[in-house]
C-alpha cells in the first residue's frame, strides 16, 4: 500500500511539473479572461459533468462566497446545481442540452462560459461553448487528453496532457484555484 501512495503522489509531481514549465503563460491567459469579464460587469458559468460537476459547484462557490481574502461576491453560477432544471431539460430536450438550454436562458454578451471536460468531448459542454460563443460570450475551456473539441471551441483552452481522470481534475482545481486567487488579487487593487 505505502508504495501505491508513493506512485501517485509521484504521478502527481510529475504532471505538476510538467503544468508549471509549459502552461504559465495558459494560467494567465485565464486569469485575464476572467479577470476581464468580472471588470466588465459579467457573469460567470461553468458547467462539467462527474467530478468536472463538482469542479464546477466548488470553483463558482469561491467566486460568489470567497477564495481566501473577504471582498464581494461575485457572480458565478455552476450549470449543475439546478436538479429540476437538469432534469426537465434531459427528460424533455436529451441531456447532451441540459447546459445549452441554461445558457440561453441565464447568459448574455459579455458574459463567461466555462466549461470543464476532462476528455473535451462532453457533448452537453461542447453544446453550451457553441451556443455562448455564438451569442456572444467568452469561453474558457478546462480539457484533458489532447484538448477534445473543447479545446478548439474556446476562446481560450487549457488542456492537461493526461489521459488519467484523477490526474486532469487534480490539475485542473488547482489552475481553479490560482484564478480564483488572480480575481481576490485583481479586486483588491
Amino acid at each position: 500500500m505505502k508504495n501505491a501512495i508513493e506512485q501517485e503522489i509521484i504521478a502527481h509531481r510529475e504532471l505538476l511539473d510538467m503544468v508549471i514549465r509549459n502552461h504559465q503563460h495558459d494560467i494567465l491567459k485565464a486569469c485575464q479572461l476572467v479577470q476581464k469579464t468580472l471588470k466588465g460587469g459579467g457573469r460567470i458559468f461553468i458547467c462539467g459533468n462527474g467530478g468536472s460537476a463538482a469542479d464546477a459547484q466548488h470553483l463558482a462557490a469561491e467566486f460568489s462566497g470567497r477564495y481566501v481574502r473577504e471582498r464581494p461576491g461575485l457572480p458565478a453560477v455552476a450549470l449543475t446545481t439546478d436538479t429540476s432544471a437538469l432534469t426537465a431539460i434531459a427528460n424533455d430536450y436529451g441531456f447532451e442540452h441540459v447546459f445549452e438550454r441554461q445558457v440561453q436562458a441565464l447568459a448574455r454578451p459579455g458574459d463567461l462560459l466555462w466549461g470543464i471536460s476532462t476528455s473535451g468531448n462532453s457533448a452537453n459542454v461542447l453544446r453550451a461553448v457553441e451556443y455562448a460563443a455564438g451569442m456572444g460570450c467568452v469561453t474558457l475551456g478546462f480539457c484533458g487528453g489532447d484538448g477534445g473539441r473543447l479545446a478548439g471551441l474556446c476562446t481560450h483552452s487549457i488542456i492537461i496532457p493526461s489521459k488519467i481522470t484523477a490526474r486532469v481534475q487534480e490539475m485542473h482545481i488547482l489552475i481553479g484555484h490560482i484564478i480564483c486567487m488572480s480575481v481576490d488579487d485583481f479586486i483588491e487593487s
